[in-house]
């Protein structure tokens, strides 16, 4: 027919790619959408907000205790009169690094033993599983609590009070999560490392470093990075838990988590005092959910969408 034109198949190669049909898929979850915007605003309101409000964390202001929302408090004061919007911009920052870090630490830790397991056939493989099983059965926040009480002051002492505190949570929250981690990489790799591709890349000779790397990791990518979405909402929950127990940060650091404990007391004459906090935790965690549930539904192949 005169004047109709077909793309040619390499016309339509050059303009896919993986990332593209990502994004295509994702921004179709409209909740995740959201998410993702929520969740950006909040990072940068914790990273830009102390150069627009100047105000000190530690100024304090007795006349102006427990005073509730107002144009000089936007978020009110604690009862010593110091301002909330300051204390929570400076606790953000730290509650969604500690999110960050301790996923960081959880996803590294159970993809390296996800892979080992899942690319052993021997005995290495059933006893890798054999210890997550272990740690999966260990009651995490008596075991939190413990880790928490043997190693606190050996940690403050050699890196500081707030560096100590970050580097134990960090590492204990992270080392008590890797566990779905590592069994949802062994189960990629276990059905991966049969695959036509793989087998052809084995019969070329290429090592088992190699069919890892450049062939297997890269495939199974997409549960890896949901369960790291998982495991920043985690993460930030069990350090506001910490916080709140009196067991995180110093007094003086205000995380989340502290203004909530310092605030527990409060509650029936400064209700805005854990309202901000607490609604900051809610937000961050249900938006970091919903974004995990966007990306498992853009990178799940099966899924029409």
């Amino acid at each position: 027919m005169a004047g109709l034109t077909l793309a040619s198949p390499s016309a339509e190669r050059r303009g896919y790619s993986p990332l593209r049909e990502t994004w295509r898929r994702y921004r179709r979850h409209k909740p995740a959408v959201i998410s993702a915007v929520l969740l950006l605003l909040l990072i940068l309101a914790v990273v830009i907000g102390p150069f627009i409000w100047r105000v000190s964390i530690n100024d304090i202001d007795p006349v102006a205790g427990l005073q509730g929302p107002s144009l000089a408090h936007p978020f009110g004061t604690d009862d010593l009169g110091q301002d909330l919007l300051a204390r929570m911009i400076y606790g953000g920052r730290i509650s969604l690094a500690v999110g960050l870090a301790a996923m960081l630490v959880s996803v590294f830790v159970g993809t390296l033993i996800g892979a080992l397991a899942g690319m052993s056939r021997g005995p290495l493989g059933y006893a890798l599983m054999w210890l997550t099983d272990l740690f999966l059965s260990l009651p995490q926040l008596p075991l939190l609590l413990m880790l928490i009480y043997l190693f606190r002051d050996g940690l403050k002492a050699v890196f500081g009070p707030e560096g100590g505190i970050f580097i134990l949570i960090v590492l204990v929250i992270g080392g008590l999560r890797w566990m779905p981690v590592a069994r949802l990489v062994r189960a990629q790799f276990l059905s991966l490392r049969e695959k036509e591709f793989v087998e052809a890349a084995r019969a070329l000779g290429a090592s088992p470093v190699r069919q890892v790397v450049r062939h297997i990791l890269p495939n199974a990518l997409g549960p890896v990075i949901i369960a790291g979405t998982i495991d920043v909402a985690a993460a930030i929950i069990a350090e506001s838990t910490l916080s709140f127990l009196g067991l995180g940060f110093p007094p003086d650091t205000p995380t989340w988590g502290r203004i909530l404990y310092d605030a527990k007391d409060f509650l029936d004459i400064g209700p805005h005092w854990a309202l901000f906090p607490g609604g900051a935790i809610f937000i961050a965690v249900v938006a970091i959910n919903f974004i995990g549930d966007g990306l498992r539904d853009a990178l799940d192949a099966r899924k029409v969408i």
